[in-house]
């Protein structure tokens, strides 16, 4: 009996869930930038604010998030030695994603610094910038992604993996029984030659 966390579609599904929840918090506000009145005069429509979403204030968050589900994804087909590979891949790029947002929430006027410029076509100043829920909850997500990668070791022991060659195997075992069982006629001896077989 396979348990419930052990289960292919539950594991894929959560790491699949969870890299698109990392995802999803990269398209909102993860920085509030206030400009100091020099950069707010040039700023387009002379806004003094300047909200900075998660792709350009950690731009590799992103792409691991990408990588994740691509991971998760593989998993279900992958094989032994390959569930192995791919554990490690997902379990870096979750590191990534928190080592990213950490970096945002340690200093975000820095990571805020690419939008502001572009923004107002000014670098540096004294603009405040403060960071929003958005980059601990990419900490969090990419925490518990990392730990869902990791089981994807211990629950590959309860999935059956046939390849196609196994499954060509067995349908030809069993051709080649029931022929033996039962009379050969000219199509299954072609069909046992096809096989390799030597019907003679």
């Amino acid at each position: 009996m396979t348990p419930v966390w052990a289960r292919k579609s539950t594991l894929v599904l959560l790491i699949a869930v969870l890299a698109l929840a990392v995802f999803g918090t990269t398209t909102q506000t993860w920085i509030t930038v206030t400009l100091d009145p020099d950069q707010a005069g040039q700023a387009v429509g002379g806004q003094n604010t300047l909200a900075v979403q998660g792709s350009k204030a950690a731009t590799a968050v992103t792409a691991l998030a990408l990588v994740a589900l691509a991971g998760g994804l593989a998993a279900s087909i992958a094989g032994k030695i390959a569930r192995w590979v791919i554990t490690v891949i997902v379990v870096l790029a979750a590191a990534g994603i928190i080592a990213a947002a950490a970096t945002v929430l340690a200093d975000p006027l820095a990571a805020a610094q690419g939008s502001i410029a572009a923004t107002t076509g000014v670098s540096g100043g004294s603009a405040g910038a403060g960071a929003t829920a958005f980059p601990v909850l990419a900490v969090v997500v990419g925490s518990l992604l990392a730990l869902g990668a990791l089981l994807i070791v211990p629950a590959g022991r309860y999935w059956k993996s046939r390849t196609k060659y196994d499954a060509a195997s067995s349908g030809a075992g069993a051709g080649s029984s029931a022929a033996a069982a039962g009379p050969v006629d000219e199509i299954d001896s072609w069909d046992r030659l096809s096989r390799g077989d030597d019907p003679t």
